[in-house]
């Protein structure tokens, strides 16, 4: 169970550099100010009559990361979209998929002049290709594209600058299942398996990035949310990822995911990924 107290001392950990460092500008222009980024890593090692022992290994992840806000004021349109998606070979093995992720947010903000100002966004979020459980043999389908499927609508208020921004909001959560409808079946309905589940709560969602050094910058994002009849447990999305730029082209990633979710799981969730990989700035 995470408590309350321990949510509050993360998020201070995580919003305070966004205060403290600094970053390029990066301030809106008036219209729309588009940015896109695409991504590729592969790590490979190839063995023949090696008598060191070891196996053939093939890992290939790609990354796409597409922005297009609108500054109009006084309102200002946020659309970002983000995917992942890995897969690695070991041996005789099948690729198996390692990062699979799909996430697309849009939040409008109405710039009031005032430290804080109100906000509504709906973001959905979901895998893309189907996900197995590999430490079972065989391996055991536990998702697919939109199962399951997260789509969450907020109101509230919402600071930001440059680099940092945060937002607190009263939020409506729906979950979409299918197949595998462990994500939204009701426990208390042992009649039946439901596909579908409505929770009205609480969310926040801060951003910050911050140059680390001259050519390494960290970006994080902190998503929080509790469902009102079950206050004292909270979902935990906690995205960080370190880059060091080697040239225009020729990046260095480190990224390390943190997520609690106790409809997925009952223990906390940790993906980390180091990464040698190409990038190309689509505008």
């Amino acid at each position: 169970m995470i408590r309350i107290y321990s949510l509050i001392f993360s998020a201070v950990f995580f919003l305070m550099p966004g205060l403290i460092f600094s970053q390029q500008d990066t301030t809106l222009k008036p219209g729309w100010n588009p940015k896109g980024v695409l991504g590729i890593g592969i790590s490979q090692v190839a063995l023949s009559n090696w008598s060191k022992g070891g196996e053939n290994l093939l890992s290939i992840t790609g990354i796409s990361d597409f922005s297009n806000h609108l500054l109009s004021k006084p309102w200002i349109l946020k659309n970002n979209l983000k995917v992942t998606l890995g897969s690695t070979k070991t041996g005789s093995n099948s690729f198996q998929t390692n990062d699979n992720d799909l996430r697309l947010e849009d939040v409008l903000i109405y710039d009031a002049g005032w430290l804080f100002n109100p906000y509504v966004s709906n973001e959905i979020r979901t895998s893309v290709l189907n996900g197995y459980d590999y430490t079972l043999d065989p391996a055991v389908q536990i998702s697919a594209f939109f199962d399951p499927g997260y789509v969450t609508q907020s109101i509230g208020f919402t600071y930001g600058n440059p680099n940092f921004s945060t937002r607190l909001g009263f939020a409506f959560q729906e979950t979409f299942t299918n197949k595998f409808r462990q994500f939204t079946d009701d426990l208390e309905t042992s009649d039946k398996t439901e596909a579908f589940k409505f929770q009205t709560g609480v969310e926040s969602v801060t951003e910050s990035n911050f140059t680390v050094a001259d050519n390494i910058l960290y970006t994080g994002r902190l998503r929080l949310f509790s469902a009102f009849e079950t206050f004292d447990v909270w979902d935990i999305g906690f995205d960080n990822t370190f880059t060091a730029v080697v040239n225009d082209f020729l990046n260095v990633n480190l990224n390390v995911l943190v997520v609690y979710e106790k409809a997925q799981s009952l223990k906390t969730q940790l993906k980390e990924g180091l990464q040698v990989g190409i990038t190309y700035t689509v505008f």
